[in-house]
Order: C-alpha cells, then structure tokens, then sequence
C-alpha cells in the first residue's frame, strides 16, 4: 500500500477531467479513507499494458473530485501480476477486505468491478462486508451502495459477468493451445539435452549435453533401476546440462548433478522417444498447496493424451526402447508393479498367487528365509489368508531351471559382457574428454578476458585473475579424473581376462554360485529371464504346483514342496504313518526307519528329510493317536536280544557270543538283529543258559544245535 505515485503527480491532477459528487457519497464517507485498488492479471500486463495500469493510478484524482483529501486516498497495488481467479496469494485484495472488516474504508475504486474479483465467492465476500461496513463501491461507470437493493443487484451481475468472461478467456485460449497442439507446435519449455527454436525444439547445439542425456539412457538400459542410475551417475562424476527458464542464468547452460528427480523426468517424457504429446502434465485442485498457486501438478497418463504425433521431434531413443523403460518404471514400482530387485529372495517380485492372481509379498524370518504370503484378500476384504508358503525349496528349483535355460548360451552372454563393458568404457571416457575440453575452454576464456582488462582497474583485475585460477583448478580436476579413471578402468580386457570370462561363462554355476555374486545379481538375472511365476498350494498340503512363465512367452509346469505346521498336512500322511507302523514292528530302529523313508522319496512336514531326532518325535505323536503302540508288534517266536536275555537271564555279551557262534537263530533287520526261538528253541538256550562256562569242558552238540527252524524271510519284507 502506497501513498503516491509518479503518475499522480499535480502537474497531471490538474489536467484530469473534472468529475461530479455522487448523491450516494455521505459525509460519514468522507471521514473515512478511500481506496484505490490496483491490479493486473500477470507480470506480461504488467510490462506491456502500461496505460491500463496509468488509468488505475489516475483514480486518484477521481477520489478527490469525489471530495476525499489526498492524505485521506490510499492505492492498493500489491496485487499487480497476480490473477483475480481466486483470493489465494492476492495480498493486497485480503488487506482491503481487512480494511473494510475494520470500517476504516468510506469507498472502493476500481477502473472495473473485474479489476477486483473475477470469483463469485470473493466477488459477493466483498458485497456483503461493503453492506454490513456501510463503504461505497465505484468503477468508471457510477457510484454503487451495496446496502441498496437496485445496486446490489446491478454488482451481483457485474460479478457474474467477470467470472464468466474469465471462463471465454481461459476458454478461448485453451482452444488455441489444443489447435497449435494438433499440429505438433505448441511448446512450454525443453526438456533436458533440447533447446527451444522458432519452429519447436531441437537437439541442444553443446555435444557434451547431449552426449551426457544419451549415457543416462545407457545406463538404465543397463542397471534397470533410477536409483541405481542416480548413484552411478554420482560415482562417475555425470553431470546434466540443463537450461534454467528463470533466474540470472536463464538460457544458459549450467550443470548440475543428476537427481532422482531430473533422472525420473528425463526416463517418463516421451519427447525424448521423438514423441509429440499435448498434454504433458495436467492440474488437480486437491493437490493443490495453500499458498503455492503452481502446485498441484502431476504427469498426463497415456490415456490422458489429447495428441501423440510419432517421429515428430529429434529423438535420443526409439519409441519401442522408450515403451520397454515404461514397463520397467512401472515393474519397480511397488505401487503399480513388483518392485526393484531388492533383499534376500531370488525370487521377490515374481511369485503370483496361484488362487487369486495377486502379487505375492515376501517377508523374512530371521535374515534370509523368505517367506511368501498371499494377504490381499485380507488387506482388501478383511478375508482369511489366501496362502502362504516358505520358499526356499522353491528358490532352489528356479535356480536349477535359470541355470539350465542360460548353460547353452552362456559363452554367447559372456562375450556380450564383454563388448558391453568397452563400450561402457567409452562411453564414460567421453564424457571425461569433453569436461576437460570445456574446462579449458572456459580456462582460455577467463586468460583472455584478464589480458584484455586495463591494469589500472585493479578491482576488475583482481576478480578476473580469481576467476581464472578457479577455472584452472577445475581444469585440473577434470584431468585428474579422467587420469584416474583410466588407472583404475583398463582399456580393454586382456587375453587373461577374456580367457576367465569364457570359463566362467562354460561354468556358469560356478559363477552363479560365487561368493562375489550378490542377491540382486541373481535377482536380475532370474528377471531377465522370467516375466512370472504362478505358484499354487494344492489341497493345503505340502505340494507346490508351479507354473514358469518365461521371457518369450513359453510356459512350464513343475511341483515342488512346502514346509507345513503339522504331520497330518502332509499329502502322504497316512502312507508313512503305514510304513513306519510295518518297520516299527519289525523291530527297526529309528534310525533305519528314517533312512528308509528318505530313501522311498517321502519328507517331513519341515526340514528336508527324516533324522533320528525328528523320527523320535514323529513316533512319539503317533502313539499318541493309537497308531503305533507303545512297543512294537514282533511277530510270534521273535525276540529282540533285550527281552530273550531277560527269559533267559543271561546278558547281551552273552547272547552276541552266541550269535557269533550260530547256537542262535538270528534276522538283521536294518541295523538291528532280531532273533527267532520257539517253544522247543527256547528250552534248548534254557539248557545252554544253565550250561557251566567252561573253556576246558566242551559244550555238548544238542544245546548248540537248533531244536526247530526259523521260517524263510517274507518276500514282501523291505
């Protein structure tokens, strides 16, 4: 709020046509200050429309033809350049409103009631304080009293009039912008590595910004992630050559480290595909900020494109290679897709629920046992867990299945390594060559300018010699650099080299498998390979039904298992409840038992196979349920050694010496013997029992010889 302006000088108030009182104007009016509110929809209005701006300062001496002293007129201007669409950021409009709130204000000038408010809701905010404060509005056509109903009227109108004649505007305008855009020549600003022409866009003229765009879409093309760009690009020393569009560096190019931010734009824009599309980006009021009238933006989907011209604009990439950089923006989302490759699991990303098709989570138990479960009927619904499994039997089989399906073309993969990295070798050595040719330009250009200068205007002379060595000190970084870069980066693989990538690519498990492979290698390696993998739990048991579908388009079907909480989710619970009940009774150990079963292909509920320990407690569970009971069922007539010592009361010396001897009818069953005596056997060992030890007495014939015959083993017997 100011109180004069040049333009409102006396030379000018005395030539100004004279203007008549109002009836309207009371003398409780006058006692009051008048305002003078000022305003202009944008900084271009501001520059060019200067006798609108002159008119609205004139208003001035129209308030003291109205009667009002000059010390009393107060012009409101802090609005020029700021559009009248809405109160947000007009602080000018909200200290008038202020004014009047307080009754400080006898009358509000304007050249026009649009100058004010082109929105109905602050336009009659307005009105009714004017009403209930008793001040005068007034514009180049009258004198209005908001509190009388003819004026009330005549305003509301006049509002309704400047909203609407915004809507024709912005309406027109727009019409114009989406007609040029059909064209393919309606343009903002460039983007990153173009410049702005007379006739559209065009490649930026320094090779350098070019040069560095084109190696940010290499390296994605080659790390697959933003984040990995962004921290390659850091490591390196890349750096973007951008074009400010405000500011004192407007225009000019001026390098800057690349950001997620920049690395992002730059990958989603399809101009750099050659790619005309109108709209680029579009506005959403509840993403607004208070106070920020430019937020609220946000990137124009496909779908939202109003144009999309093909080959129109110089492209750095091909709009297939550009589609593909989608997808894989889009796969490592974790809001739209499976996510970057990341953490323990090979297979993070990849697992689809086999039941409902949703993507899969992986959680961990401990630091690297993945853990897929299915939760979006829960999340979405509040439904039960759809399934859930742990997968490290499963990483196992898709390790098997990448490591077959890359073994025949895994010299064809090293080689392409191999001419990858020179390339990427030469790639980055450019960059360093084309920094140390504009550091010496710049260099030889500050020289030059500390030559030029008079050596009198030591001030000058002393700035420029700083700038200069600033210069060469920068000169020397970037040499240092690339000296650096080439120490540490060779030339070209060696014969040594190139022989141990072509042994590593014919064992490409060894490589696989190497302490020197990281998770993510291996992540992005089964990625490259496998769009998905569709993994069903059949029948709540242990069984995995795995579908593969690879990166073509082919499919395999494959079953691998799952660790489960209990004995009885097993598919084949009650096959080994049998053969453990048959073994068991046969007097088997745990031990033969459990390697029996391994050896039949069956598997516990966890763990990878059956062991003494966990065969103990399988029976244990078993006698519980009446299975098994708590000794075993020999058959008639057989013994083990611990309970025909106790009926003959001898000791397991004893009965070992005999069996030695042959005096015992004996069956190995696994590990352990099992023997074999009838009612006639049993009182012959009575007989040997009591028999006195003697080395010097012999033992007769009829006790060490067999009073009946075992009975041939079963065939059916394991």
């Amino acid at each position: 709020m100011t109180a004069a302006r040049p333009n409102t000088c006396p030379e000018r108030a005395s030539t100004a046509q004279p203007f008549s009182r109002s009836g309207k104007i009371a003398t409780r009016h006058l006692t009051r200050i008048a305002i003078v509110y000022v305003r202009q929809s944008s900084t271009r209005q501001v520059k060019e429309n200067v006798e609108s701006t002159r008119l609205q300062y004139d208003l001035v001496n129209r308030a003291q033809a109205f009667g009002w002293p000059r010390e009393q007129i107060e012009i409101v201007d802090d609005d020029l350049g700021v559009s009248g669409q809405s109160l947000e950021g007009r602080k000018g409009f909200q200290r008038l409103l202020a004014e009047i709130s307080l009754g400080h204000v006898g009358i509000v000038l304007g050249i026009e009631m649009s100058r004010l408010a082109r929105n109905c809701r602050d336009w009659h905010q307005l009105l009714e304080l004017c009403a209930v404060f008793d001040s005068l509005l007034g514009d180049a056509d009258g004198i209005y009293n908001p509190r009388e109903h003819n004026d009330r009227l005549l305003l509301g109108l006049k509002g309704t009039m400047s909203e609407a004649e915004l809507h024709i505007l912005r309406g027109r305008l727009d019409a114009g912008r989406r007609n040029k855009a059909s064209r393919g020549e309606f343009f903002c600003q460039a983007p990153i590595g173009y410049v702005r022409t007379d006739v559209g866009v065009a490649f930026d003229p320094d090779e350098q910004a070019r040069h560095a765009v084109q190696l940010l879409f290499a390296r994605f093309e080659e790390l697959g992630s933003v984040s990995a760009v962004v921290k390659s690009c850091r490591e390196e020393g890349i750096r973007l050559g951008v074009r400010p569009i405000h500011g004192t560096d407007r225009g000019l190019l001026v390098w800057r480290a690349a950001s997620r931010s920049n690395v992002t734009r730059i990958l989603h824009q399809p101009t750099y595909a050659g790619a005309y599309v109108f709209p680029l980006s579009l506005t959403d009021p509840t993403r607004r900020v208070p106070g920020k009238p430019s937020s609220g933006r946000r990137a124009a989907t496909p779908d939202e494109w109003q144009v999309l011209l093909h080959d129109k604009l110089p492209a750095y990439i091909t709009w297939g290679q550009w589609e593909r950089n989608q997808r894989r923006l889009k796969d490592n989302s974790t809001s739209f897709g499976s996510g970057p490759p990341r953490g323990a699991s090979l297979l993070a990303g990849r697992i689809t629920c086999g039941k409902c098709g949703a993507r899969m989570p992986v959680s961990y138990v401990g630091r690297k046992k993945p853990y897929f479960t299915c939760c979006a009927a829960r999340m979405e619904f509040g439904g039960p867990l759809c399934q859930s499994f742990e997968a490290s039997s499963l990483e196992s089989l898709i390790a098997q299945l990448v490591l077959t399906a890359l073994k025949p073309a895994s010299v064809e993969l090293s080689l392409q390594a191999a001419a990858s990295i020179q390339q990427e070798r030469e790639r980055l050595e450019k960059h360093h060559l084309q920094s140390i040719q504009r550091a010496a330009y710049e260099a030889n250009l500050a020289r030059r300018r500390y030559e030029e200068v008079d050596p009198s205007n030591r001030l000058v002379a002393a700035e420029l010699e700083t700038r200069w060595e600033m210069l060469l000190q920068a000169q020397r970084k970037a040499e240092e650099a690339l000296h650096r870069f080439r120490q540490e980066t060779p030339t070209a693989l060696t014969a040594d080299q190139r022989r141990a990538v072509l042994e590593l690519a014919n064992d490409f498990s060894r490589l696989w498998n190497s302490e020197t492979t990281t998770d993510i290698d291996r992540q992005v390696i089964v990625r490259s390979v496998i769009q998905d993998i569709v993994v069903d739990v059949v029948d709540n048991t242990e069984r995995l039904a795995v579908a593969v579908h690879w990166a073509g388009g082919f499919e395999s079907q494959h079953e691998t298992r799952r660790h489960v909480q209990s004995f009885d989710r097993l598919d084949a619970a009650e096959q080994i409840a049998k053969r453990i009940q048959e073994m068991y009774d046969e007097g088997r150990p745990l031990l033969d038992i459990a390697k029996q079963l391994n050896h039949e292909g069956y598997r516990p509920a966890k763990g990878r196979e059956f062991t003494k320990t966990s065969m103990g407690a399988l029976c244990r569970m078993l006698r519980c349920k009446g299975v098994i009971a708590d000794a075993p069922n020999i058959q008639p007539h057989y013994w083990r050694a611990g309970k025909l010592c106790d009926a003959l009361d001898i000791k397991k010396p004893t009965l070992s010496g005999w069996r030695r001897r042959g005096w015992v009818q004996v069956r190995q069953v696994g590990s352990r013997w099992i023997y074999w005596a009838d009612a006639p056997e049993l009182q012959r060992l009575r007989k040997l029992a009591a028999h006195p030890a003697s080395g010097s007495t012999p033992t007769p014939a009829d006790l060490t010889t067999p009073a009946s015959r075992m009975p041939p083993e079963p065939s059916d017997h394991p």
